[in-house]
């Protein structure tokens, strides 16, 4: 028997061993849930680390500092020496150290996030809500269906003056697109995770047990 062929069948067994143990938390909480959990933190933990380290320390921060010159190539000793210090939280006498590069990290963020949604969300959700309506047809009602829900739901938001007459009504109108939201996320996502179910049921009856084709 091939060594490839061996390691398929070995793969087949243990992911097949794993998705029972992860399916057995619907009975209760076992060891060999925990095992499946902690195996899977720890894999993902190892991965993200040689992820990190292969496509963004190695070839930006060593290789840039070996390629660059000039600023370019001193300049990349900052971000080096913050990413050194964030490893000071290991040790309790200089843990510290290690709120520049957390404040850094946030701020950076922070600024990249602001910047991401307002190109990347707001521009493109004021754009896709100036919707023309004109006659009385499917996507005149649709659009106006849009325009009418995006208002109400600021208005249910805007808290500067009590919730009665008009804005009270038309706070209550976007109530009703609120809930509307939120039960169109909740049945994507329960319709994710069947979806996920039934492709691990799949694997488990198809290549594991060969009951199914």
């Amino acid at each position: 028997m091939e060594t490839a062929h061996i390691g398929t069948i070995i793969g087949t067994w243990l992911a097949g061993f794993l998705t029972l143990a992860i399916l057995s938390f619907l009975y209760k909480d076992n060891p060999f849930y925990k095992f499946a959990e902690h195996l899977y933190v720890g894999v993902s933990a190892g991965y993200w680390v040689i992820y990190v380290w292969g496509f963004d320390v190695w070839p930006m921060l060593v290789g840039g500092f070996q390629r660059e010159t000039g600023f370019e190539k001193w300049i990349l000793l900052v971000p080096g020496a913050l990413g050194v210090i964030m490893l000071s939280r290991w040790f309790p006498r200089t843990a510290w150290l290690s709120r520049w590069s957390i404040a850094f990290t946030v701020g950076v963020g922070a600024g990249l996030g602001v910047t991401g949604n307002l190109q990347g969300f707001v521009v493109p959700q004021i754009e896709a809500t100036l919707l023309p309506i004109s006659g009385f047809n499917v996507v005149s009602v649709n659009n106006l269906i849009l325009v009418v829900g995006v208002i109400s739901t600021i208005l249910y938001f805007y808290f500067s003056k009590p919730h009665k007459g008009v804005l009270g009504g038309a706070a209550r109108v976007g109530i009703v697109f609120i809930m509307i939201s939120f039960g169109a996320s909740f049945g994507y996502t329960l319709m994710a995770r069947i979806s996920l179910l039934i492709g691990r049921l799949h694997f488990l009856l198809s290549d594991l047990l060969h009951l199914v084709k």
